[in-house]
């Protein structure tokens, strides 16, 4: 029962502090003061006082006020009922006389210079107003030089923290032009840059579309020269009265056709869209399978293959399983090939405190100085009988999950690959 009246309560609670503000609690606190501060009972002022602060109170909520015809009303009702309150409490000796400086903030953190020398001259006026006979009762009011000159230090008063308001109020105003301006400027700003991205990235997709068409032209130029060799060989009247010259010429159409047909394949795979099914998952099962798809290989090559990880270590992130396992078995395998009888090849992985730092390491012969800027390009390679490609999809899915690839290498000494991946994806269901 105690629960559902503390579950009951807590929308109550959340719907008062909504309408109430803290401020609203110093209006009223103001309000008791002045009541409980008076020095002599005046019922008037105990009415006109909470109708003040409750009108206080009650502005900001009212759309009524929200207008600039709405503000003007508002002040002149605040002048109404400070003119009132001092004119019911002894006028120019009413204890509540700096109660004009209400509507005066007000119009200074509102109005234009003319709007807020018009509202303290109104409360100016109105005050000099009780130095009028009909306005009081003379015989309890004696009108003396020295409450001619409190009159004007209060009118001073007021105009010099009118004016002072206003300044500060200007200030800020100011500011938040200045403010607007420059979010409206970022903004166009950003519309630009994000127009020029899109342009920048149709020039680079242009570009890697004639880099990869120039790379795979050049790659298919070498089995269809040996096809055409091949066939022209067939055409002649010694091949083909030599089977083993025809079967031989016919082995290397065959054999380079199947090697076309690989080179297209590897390409389509790689300019392909890449989609990225992004859940979270444990890196180490991951890395797991890489080690086992290629321990075969491994162990043709007498490398071992090495995980390091620790076990503090929280390697649950949003990535591809399949795609990053594609990364991890390239590098992997490209790590073996590098490597040289009974050395070893180290995956690695640590958390950091945004991301996820996984390092694939060997002790090979290292990458040439001057190819290490090429190797992630479409077609670049040093193998006899590489495509070219590998490299350039590992990059292509470090890029879709958002992270980098870097690369450190030294002729002799080998090569660490470093791939950082932020843990946070766009999941998919």
């Amino acid at each position: 029962m105690t629960e559902e009246a503390d579950l009951g309560g807590k929308p109550v609670l959340r719907h008062l502090t909504s309408w109430f503000r803290p401020q609203d609690f110093a209006w009223v606190a103001f309000i008791v003061v002045l009541i409980a501060a008076t020095p002599e009972p005046n019922y008037d002022a105990l009415i006109l006082l909470p109708i003040l602060g409750a009108f206080q109170i009650l502005e900001p909520r009212l759309t009524l006020f929200s207008s600039r015809g709405g503000q003007i009303v508002s002040i002149l009702l605040k002048l109404l009922l400070s003119y009132l309150l001092i004119g019911y409490s002894h006028g120019l000796e009413s204890y509540y006389a700096s109660i004009f400086l209400i509507p005066i903030v007000s119009a200074a953190t509102t109005f234009q210079l003319s709007g807020v020398i018009a509202v303290t001259a109104i409360a100016c006026l109105g005050y000099f107003s009780f130095l009028f006979p009909f306005l009081f009762d003379s015989s309890q009011f004696l009108l003396t030089p020295e409450v001619v000159s409190m009159a004007c230090l209060r009118s001073a008063f007021y105009a010099i923290v009118a004016f002072v308001v206003y300044e500060q109020a200007q200030a800020k105003r100011e500011e938040v032009q200045r403010t607007q301006k420059v979010v409206a400027q970022l903004e166009a700003s950003n519309r630009n840059l994000r127009r020029a991205e899109t342009s920048l990235r149709r020039s680079e997709r242009l570009a890697a579309l004639g880099q990869l068409t120039a790379g795979l032209a050049h790659e298919l130029r070498n089995p269809l020269g040996i096809i055409k060799a091949s066939s022209e060989m067939l055409m002649k009247d010694t091949a083909r009265n030599n089977p083993d010259v025809m079967s031989e010429m016919a082995s290397f159409i065959r054999s380079e056709a199947d090697r076309m047909n690989s080179l297209i394949g590897s390409f389509l795979a790689f300019a392909r869209p890449l989609q990225i099914h992004a859940v979270v998952t444990d890196l180490r099962p991951v890395v797991a399978d890489v080690m086992r798809e290629q321990s075969e290989r491994a162990r043709n090559c007498s490398v071992e293959l090495r995980f390091e990880a620790s076990s503090q270590d929280d390697l649950r992130f949003a990535f591809d399983p399949d795609t990053m396992r594609v990364a991890l078995s390239n590098l992997v395998q490209n790590a073996i090939q590098a490597s040289q009888s009974g050395q070893l090849v180290e995956i690695s992985a640590e958390e950091t405190r945004e991301r996820i730092e996984i390092r694939v390491a060997d002790s090979g012969s290292g990458i040439d100085p001057e190819h290490l800027e090429s190797i992630f390009n479409p077609f670049f390679t040093t193998k006899p009988q590489g495509v070219g490609l590998g490299l350039a999809l590992v990059s292509k899915i470090v890029d879709e999950h958002g992270g980098k690839i870097s690369v450190r290498s030294r002729k002799g000494a080998g090569t660490t690959f470093e791939i950082s991946l932020p843990k946070e994806q766009v999941t998919q269901s």
